[in-house]
């Protein structure tokens, strides 16, 4: 049987995710900001549909938001990153393989069914992430990733598909093309989106259809491979195993300028102990490590610093990369210096299923087994009843600089302390 591959992308993933919690905001405008209550990341339809634009900063917005009562949250990443995954989780139970492509979106690889139709699938799905999770998704199908990414969003701009569109079904398949602009193909960036509206090229169908010689001749093979996916012939596979990450970042903007050394340490330090679990979850070790710190670009005298060391022994050990990174804070610190950001970088990565032991940093195979369970222990235990259960001394105790949120909603779904309480009469 011929196969086919499906898109399931969350609709308004972050503002969906907050009525999902809340489901007293359910039809009602949701937006969320980003880092500091900076700027609108996420709408929901009835925002959308007030001609709320991303990315509006939210000082220039706040009274207007008001004025139409807006809901507005800040970002609440362990709330979405845990839906998240209990979205891909149920979407593995009903796809043949799946990849997942990032947080509110996978490619699935399915067979069709004898009669080719996989509405009947499609709706299933959709109606079942609803019920459980309260989330809305949509579901665009084809013979490839091209494809099913335009059939996704085909499912989503026109009401009439009720959020599933198979691309591969369908008998006007050339006029729903040409409803979808240039800018709006996946892989097509700006430049050459320009480059191709110069050339008469406005829309899918037209790009599917120039000749190949041309295309190939601006972008070479990935141009050629992207016309080939929206004529249906699958060139990219589903990557099911993704390649181990080349290096892992955490960094943060300060919700206010911080010009203490010590500060800066309880930052950096809450950033490494962030990276670590990070690794531990990837199943890596680092063996470099690298702190950087930097003012605002937009005030004077601009000041950036970093600094960075090697690990003898590489290692996930939170203990051992606060050992090794704390010293390098103040080699970047600098008196009277406004910091507005600052970050860890975990570099030199490798796999936790082998390590090449040091002569002089002495570790049995017993005591690293120690530390390992030790480490797993704090994970579990963060996990199960939300982080900074098991706290670092070193990262201090509700920091004035850490990330301003506050119009935060709960995490009922990764902290105890946040599940809502029923009073029964």
């Amino acid at each position: 049987m011929p196969s086919a591959t499906a898109l399931i992308d969350g609709n308004n993933f972050y503002a969906s995710c907050e009525q999902s919690l809340d489901p007293a905001l359910i039809g009602r405008p949701v937006v969320v900001l980003s880092n500091n209550d900076g700027c609108i990341v996420a709408r929901s339809a009835e925002a959308r549909a007030l001609g709320i634009a991303m990315g509006t900063p939210y000082f220039k917005a706040r009274t207007e938001l008001a004025r139409q009562n807006v809901v507005v949250r800040s970002s609440n990443y362990a709330l979405y990153a845990d839906m998240s995954q209990r979205m891909m989780s149920l979407l593995e139970t009903h796809c043949e393989e799946l990849e997942i492509y990032s947080i509110d979106e996978a490619f699935a690889r399915l067979s069709r069914p004898r009669s080719g139709d996989l509405q009947h699938w499609a709706r299933r799905l959709r109606a079942r992430v609803r019920q459980d999770l309260g989330l809305p998704i949509a579901i665009g199908v084809g013979a490839s990733k091209g494809q099913a990414k335009l059939a996704n969003r085909l499912a989503k701009q026109v009401p009439a598909h009720a959020g599933v569109f198979d691309l591969g079904r369908c008998d006007d398949a050339d006029n729903w093309l040409e409803t979808v602009a240039i800018e709006d193909v996946w892989g097509i960036g700006r430049k050459l989106a320009r480059w191709c509206r110069l050339r008469g090229i406005t829309n899918a169908r037209q790009l599917r259809d120039m000749p190949s010689g041309e295309l190939r001749a601006k972008c070479g093979v990935v141009g050629l491979r992207l016309q080939r996916e929206l004529r249906g012939h699958a060139c990219l596979p589903l990557d099911l195993a993704p390649a181990p990450k080349q290096e892992t970042c955490v960094s943060r903007s300060f919700s206010r300028p911080i010009t203490s050394l010590e500060e800066l340490r309880q930052a950096v330090a809450t950033y490494v102990v962030r990276a670590a679990e990070k690794l531990r979850r990837q199943r890596q070790r680092a063996a470099t490590l690298t702190v950087y710190t930097r003012t605002s670009p937009f005030i004077p005298a601009f000041y950036s610093q970093a600094a960075s060391t090697r690990l003898d022994l590489p290692s996930n050990d939170t203990a051992v990369l606060l050992e090794a990174t704390l010293p390098l804070v103040d080699r970047i610190f600098r008196p009277h210096r406004q910091l507005a950001k600052a970050g860890v970088l975990m570099q030199h990565l490798q796999g936790t299923d082998t390590l090449q032991s040091h002569l002089m940093v002495p570790m049995s195979a017993e005591q690293q087994r120690k530390r390992e369970c030790l480490m797993q222990t704090i994970d579990r235990l963060n996990q199960r009843y939300g982080r900074g259960t098991v706290h670092w001394a070193v990262c201090g105790l509700q920091p004035g600089w850490m990330m301003r949120r506050e119009r935060l909603s709960r995490a009922a779904t990764t902290r105890l302390s946040d599940l809502p309480t029923i009073h029964a009469r």
